[in-house]
């Protein structure tokens, strides 16, 4: 029931059972912490949040008690709470004073400062000296991986870090050692961390003692411009500020999403940073006698629009890849149109997914959100630490909450939390489907089941099958719970994806995927081949086709490219993209492209004027309204529009055979799964000490 509070003078009603350091807030009140955090367990280190109470004996540690702790007054009045009082005052100058026993203000060369909560807390609660003349406790810094430098002087073990780790990235391999003067944050056995969410540990600390490894003392805050934008490394689309300093992104942080991240970011989201200058594609290129060679725009045009306007239309064909905005791909499908090309495609090389039975086909329709309500996961073909890691500590938030059953169909993997593992065959699949698997009867019973399909099923050669036993499973797991509630989810790898699907992008009347579109080209059945930064196709097999390369970086699409168009990445455009639940993002222009790299946009729509069929638009406003008008719902930024299980009827048809072969899950390199990533060299260290940890049997075998 709701209980009453006088704080400072001030009186309020709040919930049962939240902290007083949350009812104070809400009464306005601003109450300093350094080891508190919303979304971690309650440590009450640091005790810089006491607070008085009216008749208890000493300042209280408001973080760590609850309202319903306060004793009742006798009168039956509201609880007294004083959050200025000179008590108070005189308590918090008395603790920033023992925090700083041993800090080393290093303000002037720390990383942290700036945006430091001990000197801004220092500032605002303590005194102007201290009365402490011993020598100060130095600590040896720690080696912790690539990504985090560690000053562990500076330490006031409020251990966010290792909560962080243990109770969200769920690697324990954080903790604090020792006692007393001898405590410290290390890991354990001294070996770097390997959790694919690791970095936001240097966020959440509130003294500089973690800090950026990479970003170490190449700029402060106050220099750099700071920009909003989505990132696009995988599906999920997590909310990010880019910061940057003249032309250079100089890091990327999380911003706070409830709905998609909370406050949470990959490493690769994070400090992929140098993979955005290297290896860039800055010039027009033209193969001539077997090289590349640098060209102007008129000429690499000139070549691609001829070649493109003498070529028959179905001798033509054109991929876009997994980091492509709505814009350049509905630029990209409109030209095809114009030019009569039935061969085009948004997808992977054996992805089934499409739009014959609507969105709820290809979305994660329970929502990223829904996952917290879920009590009964079942994983298809999908491991989404490596997939979508910020999605499966969603899981793991929801599994530690406890009543939340995960099964596991596909290869094994340490996802963080417990599962059952059901094994890897598609037979497997079908037990469950038939109802003859312990699991079927679980999400029979559940009242907010999940089916989770991922590319580890929906790209097979039975792909098709597979979802239709997928849609079987969450057709009978809907059955029993409420009317609104969804169940089928598809989990996808790529941010351009959906926007795709979206736009329909995909093969024409008697026109080829993305497999079919590389055979040919192998088999010399098409003369032309147009990539749109697809690089994660075998770009080996394409045989003697032309190919022309519209990307940023000197990846697998432009080695083999004949004419090389240089685009701009997401931090350099602003361009739509879809996540894997069906809501519509935005990046934001941080930075202008490279020498003489263009919007991707205006590169298609220079070229279809070359060959003989411009486009309709010569502004991105003008290409907005096009692409608003085919797909209306695309204008609604931040919405999800058109989810449901309306699908499962359709999914259910399939009648083909299942294939023997056990599932496979096609992210097997979390750190090098797309051309920006393949360029960092921050990246590649961290593929290479993972491989080396494997190697010598430091991670859990599962992985």
């Amino acid at each position: 029931m709701p209980k009453k509070l006088i704080v400072d003078g001030k009186e309020i009603e709040v919930e049962d059972g939240i902290t007083l350091l949350q009812a104070c807030e809400m009464a306005g009140a601003e109450i300093p912490r350094f080891c508190y955090h919303e979304r971690l367990s309650i440590a009450g280190n640091c005790r810089m949040c006491l607070v008085e109470v009216a008749g208890a004996p000493k300042p209280v540690a408001s973080c760590a008690q609850t309202v319903n702790d306060l004793r009742p007054n006798p009168d039956g009045s509201p609880n007294v709470i004083s959050t200025t009082s000179p008590l108070v005052k005189k308590a918090r100058e008395g603790v920033m004073e023992f925090l700083l026993i041993n800090h080393p203000l290093d303000c002037p060369i720390c990383d942290q400062g700036g945006e430091c909560d001990l000197q801004d807390q220092a500032m605002a609660y303590g005194v102007g000296g201290s009365r402490y003349q011993e020598n100060k406790r130095a600590v040896v810094d720690k080696y912790i991986g690539p990504l985090i430098k560690t000053i562990m002087t500076r330490c006031i073990h409020c251990t966010r870090c290792v909560r962080y780790m243990t109770e969200v990235a769920g690697v324990e391999e954080l903790g604090l050692a020792g006692r007393g003067e001898d405590a410290e944050i290390t890991t354990y056995l001294e070996n770097g961390i390997l959790s694919e969410m690791s970095a936001n540990v240097i966020d959440l600390c509130p003294v500089g003692a973690l800090t950026h490894r990479p970003w170490a003392h190449n700029a402060r805050p106050w220099e750099l411009k700071k920009t909003e934008s989505i990132d696009v490394k995988y599906a999920v689309g997590s909310t990010i500020r880019i910061d940057t300093r003249g032309q250079e992104v100089m890091r990327i942080l999380p911003r706070n999403n409830d709905d998609v991240n909370e406050e949470w970011i990959s490493d690769k989201a994070r400090h992929v940073c140098d993979g955005l200058k290297t290896q860039r594609l800055d010039q027009p290129y033209v193969r001539r006698e077997g090289r590349l060679e640098p060209a102007t725009w008129e000429e690499v045009l000139f070549v691609a629009g001829e070649k493109l306007k003498s070529t028959p239309a179905q001798r033509i064909g054109a991929i876009a890849g997994d980091l492509a905005g709505a814009e350049e791909m509905y630029a990209l499908k409109q030209l095809m149109d114009d030019l009569g090309v039935a061969n085009v495609d948004c997808r992977a090389a054996g992805e089934v997914l499409d739009a014959s039975c609507g969105r709820s086909g290809y979305l994660f329709n329970t929502t990223i959100d829904g996952i917290e309500e879920s009590d009964a996961i079942l994983l298809i073909g999908t491991n989404p630490r490596l997939e979508a890691p910020v999605l499966n500590s969603r899981i793991r938030k929801r599994w530690r909450k406890g009543g939340l059953m995960v099964g596991v169909i596909g290869e094994p993997a340490d996802l963080t939390y417990g599962h059952e593992y059901i094994g890897a065959a598609p037979t497997d699949l079908a037990g469950v489907a038939n109802g003859e698997h312990i699991f079927s009867g679980v999400l029979r019973q559940a009242k907010a089941p999940m089916v989770i399909v991922g590319s580890g099923a929906y790209t097979r050669k039975d792909g098709r099958e597979i979802t239709a036993l997928a849609a079987k499973i969450a057709s009978s797991a809907r059955e029993g719970v409420d009317a609104g509630h969804t169940v089928f989810n598809i989990l996808h790898t790529a941010a351009a994806r959906v926007a795709g699907l979206d736009i329909d992008l995909l093969p024409g009347d008697g026109g080829q995927d993305t497999a079919a579109i590389v055979d040919s080209a192998g088999r010399g059945d098409l003369d032309v081949v147009y990539l749109l930064g697809a690089d994660e196709i075998d770009t080996a097999s394409l045989g003697n086709a032309f190919v022309i390369y519209q990307g940023t970086h000197g990846d697998r699409g432009a080695h083999r490219a004949d004419v090389i168009l240089p685009g701009a990445a997401y931090t350099e455009k602003s361009a739509t993209y879809v996540n894997t639940e069906g809501r519509v993002q935005m990046t934001q222009r941080a930075v202008f492209p490279p020498g003489q790299a263009k919007e991707d946009w205006a590169i298609l729509r220079a070229l279809s004027a070359q060959a003989g069929k411009t486009l309709p638009f010569d502004s991105l406003a003008e290409l907005r309204a096009s692409l608003y008008k085919a797909v209306p719902h695309l204008q609604h930024i931040n919405e999800i529009a058109g989810s449901g299980d309306d699908c499962l009827a359709s999914l259910e048809k399939s009648t083909g055979g299942l294939n023997s072969a056990p599932m496979t899950n096609q992210v097997t390199d979390f750190y090098l799964t797309n051309a920006i990533a393949r360029a960092s060299a921050i990246m590649a260290e961290l593929s290479a000490l993972k491989a080396r940890k494997q190697g010598t049997g430091q991670l859990h075998a599962a992985e």
